[in-house]
């Protein structure tokens, strides 16, 4: 018997689509603790049982809104489920992501070194 052919990029599809669905999802829920979340990125398991869906948070505390976020997962994967067309809707995990975090802090890095070097190449002139 001969195996049907995985369509190319389709878990990047679903991927996108879940997290694009989420967005909005997420802006139906009442809780409090879920401050302004922008959903990063998706991740789903090659079997699409599982998705990690990494976020980070303008207002609010990271912490309190991944503890909301993931005690909302069954709720917002019931609603994926009647909105995608697809056989298996993935368990949600919500991960905090720190890259931005990052991303500002080697910023800074970077402009605190080239500030120094400013005044070191003015000294030696």
């Amino acid at each position: 018997m001969r195996h049907k052919k995985a369509i190319p990029n389709r878990s990047l599809r679903v991927a996108d689509q879940i997290q694009r669905d989420l967005a909005d999802l997420i802006r139906e829920l009442k809780d409090p603790r879920i401050g302004m979340v922008t959903l990063n990125s998706v991740d789903v398991s090659p079997d699409y049982a599982h998705a990690k869906v990494h976020f980070s948070v303008l207002l609010g505390s990271p912490e309190a809104s991944e503890a909301a976020l993931n005690e909302a997962a069954g709720w917002l994967r019931n609603a994926l489920f009647k909105r995608l067309s697809i056989h298996t809707v993935p368990t949600l995990n919500f991960r905090f992501d720190r890259s931005t975090e990052r991303a500002a802090d080697l910023s800074a890095l970077i402009a605190r070194a080239n500030a120094q070097r400013t005044r070191d190449d003015a000294e030696e002139e």
